[in-house]
């Protein structure tokens, strides 16, 4: 049996913290792990401004709210769960996820979570284990699923190498440039025929 493995922002779903800077006019809060490549450094950062700023949770999810899937992504999802099982990994958080998995309508999703404070105020956040995304394929390997692997920044490269298919959609030209071994992708398109492909592949190395 086949699972893809996906990351949400950047492939599914428009990366959250950008519409966050551009909604509140935060500017500190447009970067993302296609610029930061240490997710800790990362969100150490944004707590930082955050707490600068006085920025709520709440804010936040209005803006999740009003966000909507990359055109094109629900029906690829629809088509993806025809062909095998499908998981989000995902370097964002539980408080923020909900009202995105509603629109993709439901898919599995493993992320992190947040702490807050009694203001609505983040003041922490919680990794389900380091390199969750990398580890969660290794685990998929040892119950013996084949995996596909697809994301676009930095934090995703960990889960790309290890896959069996790893590929990139829509990454920045240099991170591209760095990884010339993964494939890149384009569209929902070019991203299905490479799925295609290795499931294909796959299926005749089973029969043979």
């Amino acid at each position: 049996m086949i699972v893809t493995c996906l990351d949400l922002e950047g492939v599914l779903f428009p990366e959250v913290w950008i519409n966050v800077a551009e909604k509140t006019g935060i500017e500190e809060l447009r970067f993302t792990t296609r610029d930061i490549s240490d997710y800790n450094q990362l969100m150490q950062y944004r707590l930082k401004i955050i707490e600068e700023k006085n920025l709520t949770l709440k804010t936040i999810q209005d803006t999740i709210a009003t966000m909507k899937p990359f055109d094109g992504a629900v029906e690829f999802l629809d088509w993806l769960r025809g062909v095998g099982q499908v998981i989000i990994l995902s370097d964002t958080f539980g408080e923020f996820a909900e009202p995105i998995m509603k629109m993709l309508k439901m898919p599995t999703i493993f992320c992190h979570s947040l702490g807050v404070n009694e203001n609505n105020i983040i003041t922490s956040y919680h990794l389900r284990i380091e390199d969750a995304k990398k580890k969660a394929v290794q685990a998929l390997k040892q119950l013996n699923f084949k995996t596909i692997a697809a994301g676009d920044s930095f934090n995703d490269i960990s889960m790309l190498e290890e896959a069996d298919c790893g590929i990139f959609y829509c990454p920045p030209l240099e991170i591209a440039e760095q990884f010339p071994a993964i494939p890149v992708t384009m569209n929902y398109d070019e991203l299905k025929e490479k799925i295609t492909g290795f499931i294909a592949k796959t299926t005749s190395d089973t029969q043979t």
